[in-house]
């Protein structure tokens, strides 16, 4: 079922975490905030729309590292129903992708549910004093393939934001698959 994000909700604060990582260590927000802004992006492994930008996604991390953002990725898919998201295929996946950040499962869900995140790709981005300024895509999809005609919304909006401190004003919606809920 394809999702959109909600709008951007200017201000809110990131909410502390501490997961594992993909390295099989365990990582918290302190550990990869950045000094000019922090990206947190709710991905997957087996999302068509993950899939379509991860390319583009590792390409515009490396451009953030350069002007002090940090990146992370969260999965927090149900990997009983869902186990090509599993911890072993995320690692996987991570290798596989040249993921330069951490990928960290969420095996309760309870930081995709603090953060009300919806669907994968869900992309947060913070300025330098962790307060979300970004809640947009990460560039055009037709038909599952990504539309290359310059650099990224997201890849804009987080220079934006490590610029100014403010993310744009105007911003489209993430759309993807929604977010696998365990259900008891």
């Amino acid at each position: 079922m394809l999702l959109q994000t909600p709008i951007c909700d200017f201000g809110k604060k990131a909410i502390p975490f501490k997961l594992k990582s993909t390295e099989g260590n365990f990582v918290s927000l302190d550990q990869v905030r950045g000094k000019n802004g922090t990206l947190i992006m709710f991905i997957c492994n087996h999302c068509p729309y993950v899939k379509a930008i991860t390319k583009d996604i590792v390409e515009d991390c490396n451009e953030f590292k350069k002007i002090g953002i940090n990146s992370i990725a969260i999965s927090s898919n149900d990997t009983v129903n869902y186990p090509e998201d599993s911890f072993e295929n995320m690692i996987e996946f991570a290798k596989k992708n040249k993921f330069n950040f951490p990928y960290l499962i969420d095996e309760t869900q309870e930081i995709a549910k603090a953060y009300d995140a919806v669907c994968t790709p869900d992309f947060f981005g913070y300025n330098k004093n962790l307060e979300l300024q970004y809640r947009g895509r990460s560039r055009e999809l037709k038909k599952l393939m990504p539309v290359r005609n310059g650099k990224s919304d997201l890849f804009k909006a987080m220079v934006q934001i490590a610029e100014t401190n403010n993310g744009p004003k105007g911003q489209t919606p993430s759309a993807g698959c929604s977010i696998k809920w365990k259900y008891n």
